[in-house]
């Protein structure tokens, strides 16, 4: 899904997948990390391809426009910076970012924590709502530390 959503802004033949569904271990939860690579149209800006993969396919689903419209009637608030792009843009117009996955916003001394999991045809919802609490879990560790400071 990555991939296609690249390809819609690479050069032919210049993209590729160097690094496919590898394990990455942190102490709540392990990730399936893939990284996706292209080389930018001429006419395309790095704007661009940031508006080609996000919010991406793989957090929201496929076909994406209709998935979050679904997303929209069913979870009822918007996710804000949850599921969206953390990065830059460097002065010589390379775009580096990784999905917000796991957030906390503080507002008004409330902190709000967002976290999920993909959805597919045979998801189990009991796991699908473990898998979120162990994501959410450090960030709830967080603030229980940071309230007996």
């Amino acid at each position: 899904l990555g991939a296609h959503e690249v390809g819609g802004v690479a050069e032919g033949g210049s993209g590729g997948v160097p690094g496919f569904m590898g394990v990455e271990k942190f102490r709540p939860v392990m990730h399936l990390v893939s990284h996706v690579t292209g080389r930018l149209r001429p006419d395309m800006s790095a704007l661009d391809a940031l508006r080609a993969v996000f919010p991406a396919g793989t957090v929201s689903g496929a076909p994406k426009i209709r998935a979050m419209e679904i997303i929209a009637e069913l979870e009822g608030e918007q996710r804000g910076v949850y599921a969206g792009a953390v990065g830059y843009i460097g002065f010589n117009g390379d775009l580096d970012t990784c999905i917000a996955l796991r957030t906390m916003v503080v507002r008004d001394g409330m902190a709000y924590v967002q976290a999920g999991g993909g959805v597919v045809a045979d998801s189990d919802p009991a796991e699908e709502y473990r898998e979120s609490c162990n994501k959410a879990a450090a960030l709830l560790r967080a603030i229980e530390e940071a309230e007996q400071l």
